[in-house]
């Protein structure tokens, strides 16, 4: 058995933007091929996918749907991918694992860019993929516009892809109304008609010429992978049908050609022209799964996680792509035993005993097994699989249950959305003590508060992470404390002599000693050091205390009443005391900043970055992506909060952010009152502020 073997089996992501009417198509598909009954709509929400209630409050898709089809002899598997920029790793995950792609746009010209960063994925993964202009009802004003608005949609699309973008259709308007559709291919026309198969038709001959310049700029693309295309075209000899149709299907299954259609996916226009080309064109299983460096030798399963479901009735589901050879019901993959095997329809399933390559089906019960995890019976023999990056967390909130009794339950929840969706992250945080919950922006999180909720009864209260400010000092001091207490029995005695001073940024702590004589016995020296550091856990403006060099110096003891307690509660008191004569001075956190968007929105970055206290370093165009330029700069973490939000305000929603940690700053004066006035400090500097940074 071998991966070049013709299979019936294909498997297509279906993307886009958000709005762009991804769900409304599959919804079609699944009519048109006998599947539903009914087409669902977002008004009744009945539709296959989006059954969540996260989706259907929002009237947008969360999380990849997969449905099963057939249509021509062949079993599709659909995956409804999320458009929301902030559900982008859920589409990239599941594009891993697609055969082909549909990208669904919209014909605007101005909202083509949002493409971007979508076209780049499926580029830089060498995924093959075609463009589906959705809504094109909706595209023209009168019948001279058809062409030129349909040049203007294709020349905006060729500036957001790096492949050649190959029109394979040419649109039909009367008026304002788009009629039907010329098939670049056979040059026949067709007419649509709502809910049925379009009608062959007699070509308009007011668009033979734009038809025939059209159909030459396919071939001609065409042309540039197929020399023997290519001589037929300079020697003027009309090529056979057949020939185009073989060259459609190599060139786009080997991701060298974008070819574009054309329809309106609610009213069912072109939608059985597209179920027709993929039929035709969409490249066999083995195509992309030689792409992934897998060989010849195909009887040995080979599967990759594309998505990880926690269901209310079934348990853990885990939908994966075959890449190689067969799944039996039953499996033990990586070890772990199937507990079944299912075709999805949304979140219905439906059993299977047997899974062929190419197929994607989910998985039951396979409780150690992760997102992107390569699945095989013999996984030594079996090197990983590639798996889509984790995209950076860029927005943040800082979560409680409501109820105290929940806190237990909270961190089994999260390890499972985590699963679930591999683009959250949450942390314990060190110096807030807050538990905060990061993903892709604030619908991201308030799905995931829902989710929480609903399937785990957990309901939170959240507010904005506090920003882990620290202090320092600026002057040197010599600082005396004593503690003596006494209650009967044995009394408490300590007493100590600190030089405490500043260390250069970043240099952290450092607690020496210079006694001698024995003045403070060295078994206290421990108590000592301790205290100093227990104290600097909160300084006198209220926060943690960080640059400082302790040096005990001096001191005194008592043979019988002093201890190690003792000690240390002094240099507590010497700390308190001395810190408030170092001229104590707040700092805030910096990180270095990578911002990218579109080069048409450069000065508006460098608006952003210096509206936020930033500073910038450095300006480049991004190596290998046409249009694009990335910013690096500092950026106060204060500043950081909402940042994201503004960014794809400004970008159309494509322009994204790198961070990291960087060093700490003094914040300026001003806002260092607002900062205190704000958070509370402690004006005795006993280390009893309430310092809540």
């Amino acid at each position: 058995m071998t991966t070049n073997i013709p299979s019936d089996n294909r498997n297509v992501a279906i993307v886009g933007p958000y709005l762009s009417g991804k769900t409304a198509l599959l919804e079609s598909i699944l009519y048109v091929t006998g599947v539903t009954t009914r087409k669902g709509t977002a008004k009744d929400n009945n539709r296959v996918g989006d059954t969540a209630p996260e989706a259907q409050d929002r009237n947008m898709t969360v999380e990849v749907n997969a449905a099963s089809t057939q249509y021509g002899g062949i079993r599709f598997t659909f995956l409804d991918c999320p458009g929301s920029v902030e559900f982008a790793q859920e589409t990239y995950n599941a594009l891993v694992g697609a055969g082909l792609a549909v990208i669904v746009c919209e014909p605007d010209t101005n909202r083509i860019l949002t493409l971007s960063p979508l076209f780049k994925f499926l580029d830089d993964w060498e995924i093959p993929h075609l463009v589906f202009i959705n809504k094109m009802d909706r595209a023209f004003t009168d019948e001279e516009s058809c062409n030129s608005n349909y040049s203007a949609l294709l020349a905006a699309l060729k500036s957001v892809s790096s492949r050649p973008i190959v029109p394979h259709q040419y649109p039909i308007a009367q008026g304002q109304e788009l009629v039907g559709f010329i098939d670049l291919v056979t040059e026949q026309a067709y007419h649509y008609h709502p809910g049925a198969p379009s009608d062959p038709v007699a070509l308009p001959d007011e668009l033979s010429e734009a038809e025939h310049l059209a159909r030459q700029e396919m071939l001609e693309e065409l042309a540039n992978f197929d020399d023997h295309l290519l001589e037929e075209l300079l020697e003027d000899i009309e090529p056979p049908q057949e020939e185009i149709v073989k060259d459609l299907k190599m060139e786009l299954g080997a991701d060298l050609i974008v070819p574009v259609f054309i329809g309106a996916a609610e009213a069912e226009y072109g939608v059985r022209s597209l179920l027709d080309a993929l039929v035709r064109e969409a490249p066999e299983p083995f195509v992309t799964a030689h792409r992934r460096g897998l060989k010849p030798k195909a009887d040995l399963p080979i599967a990759q996680v594309l998505k990880t479901y926690y269901t209310p009735q079934g348990g853990k589901l885990s939908l994966v792509r075959v890449w190689q050879g067969e799944l039996t019901e039953g499996i033990v993959l990586n070890g772990v035993r199937a507990a079944g095997m299912y075709r999805l329809m949304g979140q219905q399933t439906e059993s299977t005993q047997l899974a062929k390559t190419g197929e994607i089906v989910a998985l039951a019960r396979m409780d150690t097994i992760q997102t992107g995890d390569t699945l095989s019976t013999e996984p030594q023999q079996v090197k990983a699989l590639p798996k889509a990056e984790v995209l950076p967390p860029v927005f943040a909130l800082a979560i409680a249950p409501q109820q105290r009794k929940d806190e237990v339950k909270l961190t089994g929840a999260l390890s499972k959305m985590l699963e679930e969706d591999p683009a959250l992250a949450w942390e314990q945080h060190g110096d807030t003590h807050e538990v905060i919950l990061w993903g892709q922006g604030e619908i991201h999180i308030q799905v995931t508060l829902d989710r929480l909720r609903r399937k785990y009864n957990l309901a939170m209260t959240t507010h904005l992470p506090r920003v882990p400010y620290k202090e320092t000092i600026r002057k040197t001091t010599h600082s005396h404390g004593r503690y003596k207490h006494q209650s009967g029995g044995h009394g408490q005695f300590g007493d100590v002599y600190l030089d405490i001073q500043p260390l250069g940024r970043g240099e952290g702590f450092n607690f020496n000693e210079t006694v001698v004589g024995g003045v403070v016995p060295k078994q206290y020296i421990p108590g000592v050091e301790t205290g100093v550091r227990e104290y600097l856990q909160q300084g006198p403006l209220g926060f943690p205390v960080v640059d400082v060099a302790v040096t005990l110096t001096n001191g005194s003891y008592h043979a019988v009443d002093s201890s190690e307690q003792a000690f240390k509660q002094a240099a507590r008191l010497a700390m308190q005391t001395g810190m408030m004569n170092c001229d104590p001075i707040l700092l805030e956190p910096i990180a270095l900043v990578e911002i990218s968007a579109p080069n048409e929105f450069t000065s508006q970055m460098f608006q952003l970055i210096t509206g936020r206290r930033g500073q910038v370093l450095n300006y480049e165009v991004i190596t290998g992506w046409k249009g694009w330029d990335k910013i690096t700069a500092y950026l106060a973490i204060s500043e950081m909060q909402d940042l994201i939000v503004e960014l794809r305000s400004l970008t159309m929603g494509v322009g994204y952010f790198h961070w990291k940690y960087d060093h700490l700053q003094e914040v300026p004066e001003k806002l260092a009152e607002k900062v205190l006035a704000t958070y509370g400090h402690s004006e005795n500097g006993n280390g009893n502020g309430n310092g809540k940074g």
